[in-house]
């Protein structure tokens, strides 16, 4: 990589972040003629383009490559400054993540919790699906992610961390209205299907794996988790809801499962950069240690089968 100035960095940083040369300007307290000149010493630098002169501004393939690395600079600067102040001085860096819906209403925000208030660490979450998380490690937005994919991003580590068990359900409402012999997975049922968005395929691939064949019934959209469980039990779709957003209306009738020896087990990994950084690793601890007792380990199916 061409050799960058730690200003230099901040400001290919900061316009980013901010969106155009003028916010980055004001972020920064310089003008944006400076700012500019920075950029253009970058990009002259390292002989190519860094970022399109869009708005908002983004970087280009190359570009990502330096926000990762800027980025990288400036955790491993707050490490260090917390270091020398005995963890009491120097900038709040907060941790830019990434979480699926499901994982971050259900396990991941007491995996945070569990994290000492002393260790003063803060985050930015972003929300993506497990199956499209990793691109926003490649491009420098984030640092770490809980993601569905088990190969490592240049430049990062993985782990298994257990998986999200989902059953698909619906009410009793719904099942009177839609099945009244009983659910019926057909593939020129009308029975409307709740998905989350138009990237969630658990509805899709739950129906492939019991049928052969593609869903192309009715679709609503409600693109969050807490809402999303809530539309299922006013009767809206038939969905799958993880584990820990139905066990309880399967136990007091709320929701009636659609198929029970078909349980929908969702892998998840924790990518994360690999630079030594101790507020990561703390971060890592936390999120691997909370999933280990709330996300289905390989053994668990073997001691539930054996028992």
């Amino acid at each position: 990589m061409a050799r960058f100035q730690l200003e230099q960095l901040r400001t290919f940083r900061a316009v980013v972040d901010e969106g155009t040369l003028e916010a980055a300007a004001r972020s920064l307290i310089l003008t944006p003629s400076a700012v500019s000149q920075r950029l253009k010493a970058m990009e002259d630098a390292a002989g190519q383009i860094l970022l399109k002169r869009t708005n908002p501004v983004r970087a280009t393939p190359a570009g990502e490559a330096v926000l990762r690395f800027a980025r990288q600079v400036r955790q491993l600067e707050s490490d260090a400054l917390r270091e020398l102040g005995g963890g009491r001085e120097g900038p709040v860096v907060p941790i830019p993540l990434v979480v699926n819906a499901d994982s971050l209403s259900t396990w991941v925000l007491p995996a945070l919790a569990s994290l000492p208030v002393d260790a003063r660490v803060y985050f930015e979450l972003f929300r993506e699906d497990e199956h499209h998380s990793t691109q926003l490690i490649r491009d420098g937005t984030v640092m770490a992610a809980v993601t569905a994919t088990p190969e490592p991003i240049q430049g990062c580590s993985v782990e298994p961390l257990g998986a999200l068990r989902y059953r698909a359900v619906a009410s009793p409402g719904y099942i009177s209205t839609w099945w009244p012999d009983g659910p019926a997975f057909t593939t020129d049922s009308a029975a409307p299907v709740m998905d989350f968005d138009r990237k969630d395929d658990l509805q899709g691939g739950f129906f492939r794996r019991l049928t052969g064949a593609e869903l192309t019934a009715p679709r609503n959209y409600v693109p969050s988790s807490g809402e999303y469980a809530e539309a299922i039990r006013l009767g809206l779709g038939w969905g799958v809801l993880p584990e820990q957003q139905c066990l309880v209306g399967l136990r007091n009738g709320e929701l009636v499962e659609l198929a029970p020896a078909h349980p929908v087990d969702v892998s998840l990994y924790w990518q994360r950069w690999k630079i030594n950084s101790p507020v990561l690793t703390l971060l890592s601890d936390a999120v691997r240690e909370t999933a280990s007792r709330q996300l289905r380990q390989p053994d668990q199916d073997i001691n539930e089968k054996n028992s």
